[in-house]
């Protein structure tokens, strides 16, 4: 029996899993939940109390203790919520729970940036060229830049949010836009020091969909092209990911499995890359958890990656090796937002919602007619996944269905 520590569309998700499996699932609510399809959809549900994150999902005690009330042998995270908290999982651990996910090890060392490097170094995986330390002046740019190419960017060591970073686009600009990063440095982080990498121009955003028994076996499912984001959030992914070269596609593979190995990973996960427009690949992070795009590569691939996920935390060998696509596959998310509001959060009742149907439709709905859509949580209602023989098939497809 597994409790559901999530709502909304991947918590239906789980429950139709569990449902296929023949395991009992358990659902949990925060109070604006209450009448919540992920609630009526599972076998059991336990109301949190709360109407915010903070004071529902996000309660490890209180999920716990239902775990234990309802006889549960496991947990299931999701994603977002606590499907990242290394301090949760190993909670789950310690009550003699399945957790079903990656060791909290595992999760601890992938989400820290700077473990992350060091595992992706370890492991040979490619790495966009940057300065170790910090460099010393504009000549040591200039340096750089005639070794790597440009163009470069030039970091504030200490900093973040865009500020005391410098795009170079000519070897003349390097030295202004050098004393300009670490003016900007100094004055927003009280230290100057800046690193030097290679930029990459509107990069593509491609990722590779992982699962990894506890026998030492990993298997990529299927690479992913996530690239059409707005604000740096998904909007529309799709697999396998196109315009790929075959040496890239094996690059892809063979450093996604080097770093989960690396890392002692079990269970599903998915390693994100960059590639640029000369097609350097750069790795970015892993997401130790399921995402929320996982529905294309079980389109193309006919694998079910939520029961792999409970295969896997019972201790069963993949027995199998990675496999071929036998379709493409492209989803879109469907947001309760306001695209005359530049997309802010629209709350409100959901008055009519008709889900398309029809050859290679997939709706993952969390919400029905007539629900009503708090402000409080993520504005992902569902998602409707096209899938044809060829992209171009899904692309005509996903137009009818749209």
């Amino acid at each position: 029996k597994v409790l559901i520590a999530n709502r909304g569309e991947i918590a239906v998700r789980v429950a139709r899993a569990c449902k296929d499996a023949g395991i009992g699932s358990v659902a949990v609510y925060a109070e604006p939940d209450r009448d919540a399809l992920h609630v009526k959809v599972a076998d059991e549900a336990y109301a949190l109390g709360g109407s915010t994150p903070g004071e529902s999902y996000l309660v490890q005690d209180k999920l716990l203790e239902i775990a234990k009330q309802a006889g549960a042998d496991g947990v299931h995270p999701g994603y977002g919520f606590l499907s990242e908290n290394a301090q949760f999982a190993q909670a789950v651990l310690d009550a003699g729970l399945i957790w079903i996910g990656p060791p909290p090890a595992a999760i601890d060392s992938l989400g820290d940036k700077v473990k992350a490097r060091h595992i992706a170094t370890k492991a040979g995986a490619p790495l966009v060229p940057g300065t170790k330390e910090p460099v010393g002046g504009s000549d040591e740019v200039l340096e750089f830049a005639t070794e790597h190419g440009l163009p470069v960017a030039i970091k504030a060591a200490y900093g973040g949010g865009g500020r005391g970073l410098k795009v170079a686009r000519t070897m003349e600009e390097i030295p202004e836009l050098y004393d300009s990063a670490v003016r900007e440095a100094v004055t927003a982080f009280g230290r100057g020091e800046c690193f030097v990498e290679r930029f990459l121009d509107k990069p593509r955003h491609v990722e590779t969909q992982c699962v990894a028994d506890q026998h030492g076996t990993v298997v990529v499912i299927s690479t992913r092209d996530c690239s059409l984001q707005r604000r740096n959030q998904k909007l529309v992914e799709e697999a396998p990911a196109p315009f790929l070269t075959d040496e890239q596609h094996a690059e892809l593979l063979r450093a996604s499995k080097a770093i989960l190995a690396e890392a002692g990973y079990v269970g599903a996960g998915t390693c994100e890359f960059l590639i640029g427009q000369d097609g350097v690949i750069s790795f970015l992070e892993v997401n130790t958890r399921l995402q929320v795009e996982h529905p294309v590569s079980e389109e193309v691939t006919g694998i079910d990656l939520v029961r792999e996920q409970f295969r896997i935390a019972q201790g069963e060998p993949l027995g199998y090796t990675d496999p071929v696509p036998h379709a493409h596959s492209i989803e879109f998310r469907l947001n309760g937002e306001d695209p005359g509001r530049g997309f802010l959060p629209a709350p409100g009742t959901v008055t009519c919602f008709r889900a398309p149907s029809g050859p290679g439709v997939r709706v993952d709905s969390g919400v029905v007619e007539g629900d009503v859509i708090g402000g409080a949580f993520d504005s992902l209602l569902g998602k409707l996944i096209i899938t044809g023989h060829t992209r171009q098939e899904a692309l005509e497809r996903a137009r009818r269905a749209l």
